[in-house]
């Protein structure tokens, strides 16, 4: 019968601490593989612009440490409602980012915006030209401004290199993990290989010393048996090869002829008087 080994506490406690560093990495790999997805990826891809929103004039919508990726969008696509990016002055790099609460044209078709934010009671200053609209907000995720602040601010190497680090250190522990899971299965087929073997051993050792056991006991039962045939042998050759004695044959002893019955029986019967 096959016995289940029982692992031991130590034993335990180890498989518990690597599964949940194992958890723990690929966790943060994958935290960190969407974070450069949303931050680096996507941006580069469509030609977009990520932002982080600074002040207040956007709550509760779009609180300070928002992330907005601002995609490029042709003026005439812009409509009442949509938040807009725009440059404070036309040529500058500070911008602002605040809904569009109306649209107007010029007489030579020129479109003007008028833009307000969420938070504040009254409009921007001035009307905002197409010439100063970077793009419309596409999409946000909160909290995620601060990390862009790092990627994109003068420290832009920092998240990069971390990411890095965090992906590297993520493969390794997966590598280890699976490398360490691997070992576990050879090893408990090893166990199980050497059991079967074992038992593989016991039965042909056992089945070694019956045959072995038979065969001695056959030979044993020839041994007698010729010894046996050999002792009568020896006596009827012992037999034939003595000299005859001559003289007198000595009676047969048995049952008595018939010549020999009939004088018996003549002695025994009373004589005539006459």
């Amino acid at each position: 019968m096959r016995r289940m080994s029982t692992p031991t506490p130590r034993t335990g406690w180890r498989a518990v601490v690597r599964a949940v560093v194992l958890g723990l990495s690929t966790g943060l790999l994958l935290l960190v593989a969407a974070l450069a997805v949303v931050l680096i990826v996507v941006p580069k891809a469509t030609g977009s612009m990520p932002l982080t929103v600074l002040t207040q004039s956007m709550e509760p919508t779009l609180p300070p440490g928002t992330l907005l990726v601002v995609r490029p969008t042709p003026i005439d696509d812009i409509r009442v409602g949509d938040v807009v990016t725009y440059q404070i002055v036309s040529g500058q790099p500070a911008v602002v980012s605040h809904r569009v609460v109306s649209v107007s044209s010029s007489s030579d078709g020129e479109r003007t915006f008028v833009l307000k934010g969420d938070n504040n009671a009254e409009a921007d200053p001035a009307p905002v030209t197409a010439v100063q609209i970077r793009g419309v907000v596409w999409y946000s995720v909160p909290e995620i401004g601060i990390v862009n602040q790092v990627v994109n601010g003068s420290r832009s190497w920092l998240i990069p290199a971390v990411a890095g680090v965090l992906l590297t250190y993520g493969a390794v522990m997966m590598t280890a993990g699976f490398v360490s899971a691997a070992r576990r299965r050879r090893a408990g087929t090893g166990r199980v290989g050497a059991s079967h073997g074992c038992r593989s051993h016991g039965r042909r050792s056992a089945a070694h010393h019956v045959e072995r056991t038979t065969t001695e006991t056959r030979a044993e039962t020839t041994t007698t048996t010729r010894s046996r045939l050999g002792g009568r042998d020896g006596r009827s050759a012992a037999g034939a090869g003595a000299p005859r004695r001559s003289g007198p044959t000595a009676p047969r002893r048995g049952r008595p002829g018939r010549s020999t019955r009939r004088v018996r029986a003549a002695e025994g019967r009373p004589r005539d008087p006459s």
